[in-house]
């Protein structure tokens, strides 16, 4: 099985258990995912299966889009509802107050995330030592933020928000930040991610959905294309006279390939020939350099 699959995780699970779930499913020994989702959220989370592995440092993640609900009257340790209460207020702002929060948080803006975060230092998880009872100081990092915009009011004073922004932004940290802004702790009540990268809910299923295809024997039916999340980048087309080469995965010469000669040094491309796709190359001088090739498997390819 060769291909990505864009998991709907519940809250509650890693992005590690997602994973060996579809492990089993498939028996695929080559999983994993594309970008972390906390256990606490919900939400795409796109898995590659197989081949897919292989095409990882080509994904664009840097679009994000995320539906979360920020509570105020408490801030806790985490930024979130799993975390300890480290402020109480009840001065609980207006909508027009949340609004003017959110554009102040909106573009290029600095962040310092909760110490239960992700983020490595010296190799090791934040939250790792956070847990361990060391005292954590998280450094500031830039992030971007496109845009922030204010939905249904929500009972014990909390307020849905869309949030559109750039890889590596932490929703909980917006969400602590607002109401420092407003001047009434807020922390994170809920949170989904709708969309990261190409991968949005409209093609998401659940695990119970998969599970359910796996044992019709279907799962892989509903495997997204290898190609499919790399559209982004160039493409071209192999003439079949060049076929043993690609079969063999030599290098290409790039006279031979329309559009090979005027690519800059180094760009990453696909490559397709007699309309299948081949794999991943770049130019180097005069010939098109292999930087992962993979051989088409009519067996395992989506749809078939």
């Amino acid at each position: 099985m060769n291909g990505f699959l864009n998991v709907l995780k519940p809250p509650g699970m890693t992005s590690a258990a997602v994973v060996a779930v579809v492990r089993r499913l498939t028996g695929e020994k080559r999983v994993g995912h594309a970008g972390t989702l906390d256990p606490e959220a919900a939400g795409v989370l796109p898995v590659m299966i197989g081949k897919a592995a292989r095409l990882f440092d080509y994904l664009v993640d840097k679009e994000k889009i995320y539906v979360a609900e920020v509570a105020f009257g408490t801030a806790t340790d985490t930024q979130d509802a799993t975390g300890t209460v480290t402020a109480r207020g009840d001065n609980y702002p207006s909508r027009e107050a949340i609004a003017q929060a959110a554009q102040q948080l909106t573009g290029h803006i600095l962040q310092r995330p909760s110490m239960y975060s992700a983020i490595k230092q010296d190799g090791t998880p934040m939250y790792e030592r956070a847990r361990r009872g060391e005292t954590v100081e998280v450094p500031l990092r830039q992030v971007w933020v496109e845009s922030i915009a204010l939905g249904e009011e929500m009972p014990d004073h909390g307020m849905m928000l869309t949030v559109h922004c750039g890889k590596g932004t932490y929703i909980r940290s917006i969400c602590n930040d607002m109401g420092d802004i407003v001047g009434c702790p807020a922390h994170m009540r809920f949170l989904l991610r709708a969309k990261s990268g190409v991968f949005d809910l409209s093609t998401a299923i659940t695990l119970e959905e998969a599970a359910a295809l796996a044992e019709k024997g279907e799962l892989g039916h509903h495997l997204l294309a290898l190609d499919m999340p790399i559209g982004h980048l160039p493409r071209l087309d192999v003439p079949p006279f060049l076929e043993k080469q690609v079969v063999n995965g030599v290098k290409l010469p790039a006279k031979k390939i329309r559009g090979a000669a005027e690519l800059a040094e180094d760009t990453p491309v696909r490559l397709y020939m007699k309309g299948e796709f081949w794999g991943m190359a770049v130019r180097q001088g005069e010939e098109l350099v292999w930087k992962a090739l993979l051989a088409p498997d009519e067996a395992n390819q989506p749809g078939q």
